[in-house]
């Protein structure tokens, strides 16, 4: 099992077991339905989203095996986790850790290595031996992730 952090469980709201959870994961759509595992704690206690709604700056979650207020105060201030294998990624689809450690080549010359994805007010950037580069398609040739490198394009003045 490979475990993905997805955000923290920060608090319950109502009497009928639904917690708040703050995430800035890139996947939400994906993670936050009916059916979905999710692992809380330490102990990677194992929920089913039994329902979801999002609430202002929050995700709400209804769990399948709890009902009651009483049985998800346990969870607060706990690491929400998902399982990669759920989350039914495409073949273009990467996560932000996934960039961790990838070489980064540009014009055939290798410029350094990812140390980072730092969230920059909702916008991505790659943090590459201190100097930042933006995540997005303007800046990315290619990924190739069996070679482990990032082929970068663009970067004249960045650099």
């Amino acid at each position: 099992m490979n475990l993905i952090y997805i955000g923290k469980l920060v608090n319950t709201h109502g009497l009928k077991g639904e917690v708040r959870i703050i995430s800035d994961f890139e996947y939400k759509e994906k993670i936050f339905i009916k059916g979905i595992h999710l692992y809380i704690g330490k102990d990677k206690e194992e929920v089913t989203i039994e329902s979801y709604r999002p609430h202002k700056s929050f995700d709400m979650c209804v769990f399948k095996e709890y009902s009651y207020i009483n049985d998800v105060l346990k969870f607060k201030g706990q690491n929400v986790y998902v399982d990669r294998e759920e989350l039914k990624l495409n073949d273009n689809e990467l996560l932000d850790s996934d960039y961790i450690s990838l070489r980064c080549a540009y014009k055939e010359k290798i410029i350094g290595y990812i140390e980072e994805v730092v969230d920059n007010n909702g916008y991505k950037l790659f943090n590459i031996n201190g100097k930042y580069i933006p995540k997005n398609e303007n800046f990315i040739e290619k990924v190739d992730l069996e070679n482990k490198t990032i082929y970068l394009k663009n970067l004249e003045g960045l650099i």
